[in-house]
């Protein structure tokens, strides 16, 4: 017979912390109600009016020490579950420099992932033990959740947008991988493992079998010459469109006046609907390139962007302008793609 337990296996480097969250919020919970009841019970015995006859209770006009301690008390305690809950929130939103990036594609009803050498999976994900692992995660259809018990990570998947999660496997073994979210009649089979692997078991998977794929960065090097996008992007000063080197992580102004940070969802924007955010200085001339590359394609445009894109804030310069807006064109960036990386967008 199978031991009963609360919680799932404690398999990453979250999961202490949380589930030690969890239990002080239980026993916060159990010991005020617990004592809540028993105070009730008490005193409905204690002063109960045995007969008509009983003269009514004395009146307690109240205690100011007692009014301070049952107030401060409570407070202190929601302040201690805020600050530890809102440390833990902003520990798991930022990844580590050092991390592995997985795509992640969620469809009706499987998980699509690849790894950064090009290697892909569908509802497997090996990964090596001690390594953050990165997952940029979008959907090709509806709205998923990316869920691992044993690793206390859970993350919505999204249709036309890209949303990550992080986490440091510490156990090697075999866990589950579950979609979260109802998203349809077969959402209960939408589902799979994750293994984790020593370094070296790792290494000789990733280079074992016959998937010769490209990483994403290449292919999306290869999309990024084979749709032309290097006609217009380029480092001249006669292009019509901007240097794309450089571009991720920076702040890019808009002819609308404003400025929008070239992250993933901007990418993806930027090639799905290049009119809707029009770099300033060139016009609007890029066309569309929704309906001709798919989810995955737009990760991988978005993973080449972001290999020769920079991080710090840059912003154009009119030496850096093409000498005539109306020919200039425009490139963002953004990130919806299945396998979770980056993509790019332009306006011509």
């Amino acid at each position: 017979m199978n031991e009963f337990e609360l919680f799932p296996e404690a398999a990453s480097s979250f999961a202490g912390e949380l589930d030690l969250l969890y239990w002080f919020l239980t026993a916060v919970s159990v010991i005020f109600t617990v004592g809540i009841g028993v105070a009730l019970l008490y005193l409905g015995i204690r002063y109960r009016r045995k007969s008509d006859d009983d003269p009514p209770p004395e009146e307690i006009h109240g205690s100011n020490l007692l009014e301070i301690v049952w107030s401060v008390i409570p407070l202190i305690l929601a302040f201690v579950m805020f600050f530890w809950g809102a440390h833990l929130f902003f520990k798991m939103r930022i990844v580590p420099e050092d991390a592995m990036e997985i795509l992640v594609t969620g469809k009706q009803w499987m998980w699509k992932l690849q790894h950064p050498n090009g290697k892909r999976e569908i509802n497997d994900l090996h990964i090596p033990l001690g390594q953050p692992i990165k997952c940029t995660m979008t959907s090709e259809d509806v709205i998923h959740s990316f869920y691992v018990p044993e690793f206390r990570v859970k993350q919505d998947v999204l249709p036309g947008r890209y949303t990550q999660l992080w986490f440091t496997p510490t156990k090697i073994g075999v866990y589950h991988l579950f979609c979260a979210e109802f998203c349809g009649t077969e959402h209960s089979r939408m589902g799979g493992k994750v293994y984790v692997m020593t370094p070296s078991e790792y290494e000789s998977w990733l280079e074992g079998g016959s998937d010769a794929s490209l990483s994403p960065v290449e292919s999306g090097e290869q999309l990024f010459t084979s749709l032309g996008c290097a006609t217009c992007h380029h480092d001249q000063k006669t292009s019509q469109g901007p240097d794309l080197a450089g571009v991720f992580g920076s702040m890019q102004p808009l002819d609308t006046g404003e400025k929008i940070l070239a992250d993933e969802d901007y990418m993806r924007n930027s090639i799905l609907d290049p009119q809707s955010q029009v770099v300033q200085g060139y016009g609007k001339i890029m066309p569309s390139f929704k309906g001709m590359v798919t989810e995955v394609q737009i990760s991988h445009l978005i993973a080449y962007l972001k290999s020769i894109g920079g991080s710090e804030e840059t912003e154009s310069t009119d030496e850096e302008k093409p000498e005539s807006p109306e020919s200039a064109s425009l490139i963002d960036v953004v990130d919806p793609g299945t396998t979770g990386q980056r993509y790019v967008r332009m306006e011509r």
